[in-house]
């Protein structure tokens, strides 16, 4: 066990096992304020703060769907931010028992001497930043780092890096309470097949869990953010048993049975996809050590943010759209999800080449 985690050894482990709760999982609410802004471009609403935190509330107030969340990641901005009647957001969450979380990392810049590859900013007062978070509340943490596939790559450049970055940040995490949620995101951008995406997602992972071990990572006290392994955007999609065998294949070859729980990103599948990926991922007759869930901010936010639309009128029914994405999340987590919630808005594609947040 490492040393180095000591005095919060037993809350990271009791934290991340809560987290991968069977049954629940993740609101990644944690977009920036450019990202968020291109979001509510899309509704016609204006970025300003009021705006971002009415979009949150609806989120966090609504009805029932917290009972389906363990954990949302926040903005720093949201952190801090509060209901309409005054009521902080971190109160909110905690008297619904779902833990609140927060995205550390800074963006990505390009990494010299790669063809576009890149690396995340973000260690800067890292440790500070940390203690200040978990005073006010936070208890995990999201670093995304992003890779890529191409003609050669992702490079072993862009690999050690990013491995490397991954366990700095999550050691600087547990040394300051937090449960850090490495995210180790490879772009589904490309032309490539599934076998391709597969070798990619099982080196890239390798080298993440060397990197986490030679910085003395307590491993019961993560969470794994991966991709989940699927044909390039360009290429023909395959049926959601094969994206299962292959993704459940590559994290058995990876990641170690003493990681409680892995969430996936949605990485700009439809919604409907995610959660039909998700299922078959969890039906699969395989022995599965770890939890197998999601962390979504898309795929389940969607059709909510297109059904509200910046009026007060329609807070009601977003709620409600927004408490069927978490229902059926939920209920994919456990294998049980029957398809169906997908109305039109449900299954358009999220993807954007190059996501940035």
């Amino acid at each position: 066990m490492s040393a180095f985690v000591g005095k919060y050894a037993e809350e990271l482990i009791k934290n991340a096992k809560y987290i991968a709760s069977p049954g629940k999982g993740i609101l990644a609410a944690d977009e920036s304020t450019g990202t968020i802004g291109k979001r509510l471009a899309s509704i016609s609403v204006e970025n300003v703060e009021s705006n971002r935190q009415a979009l949150r509330e609806l989120l966090f107030t609504s009805p029932n769907a917290l009972s389906y969340l363990s954990g949302v990641i926040l903005f720093e901005e949201t952190l801090y931010q509060k209901t309409s009647d005054g009521k902080p957001f971190v109160e909110v969450l905690q008297e619904n028992n779902v833990i609140p979380g927060i995205k550390v990392d800074k963006g990505t810049v390009e990494l010299a001497g790669t063809n576009g590859e890149t690396t995340t900013q973000g260690f800067d007062s890292l440790g500070a930043r940390c203690q200040q978070f978990y005073k006010a509340g936070a208890r995990f943490a999201k670093w995304r780092a992003v890779l890529k596939i191409g003609a050669s790559e992702p490079s072993e450049l862009s690999i050690q890096q990013n491995a490397q970055g991954l366990a700095r940040y999550a050691i600087i995490c547990q040394e300051n309470g937090l449960v850090p949620i490495v995210e180790p995101e490879i772009l589904t951008d490309g032309t490539h097949d599934i076998k391709k995406c597969a070798a990619a997602t099982e080196i890239v992972l390798a080298a993440v869990y060397k990197a986490l071990s030679d910085h003395h990572v307590l491993l019961e006290g993560t969470l794994l953010k991966p991709n989940m392994v699927t044909p390039g955007s360009a290429s023909p999609k395959v049926a959601p048993e094969v994206v299962a065998e292959y993704t459940v294949a590559a994290l058995l070859r990876t990641v170690p049975a003493a990681v409680p729980g892995i969430v996936f990103l949605s990485g700009g599948q439809s919604e409907e996809e995610a959660t039909l990926n998700l299922n078959a991922i969890n039906k699969l007759q395989v022995l599965k050590p770890w939890t197998l869930s999601f962390s979504f901010g898309r795929a389940l936010q969607q059709s909510t943010l297109k059904i509200w639309s910046g009026k007060k009128e329609n807070v009601g029914k977003a709620q409600e759209a927004f408490l069927v994405r978490c229902k059926a999340n939920s209920e994919a987590t456990l294998g049980k999800y029957g398809g169906g919630s997908g109305n039109g808005l449900a299954s358009e594609s999220l993807y954007e080449a190059g996501y940035k947040y």
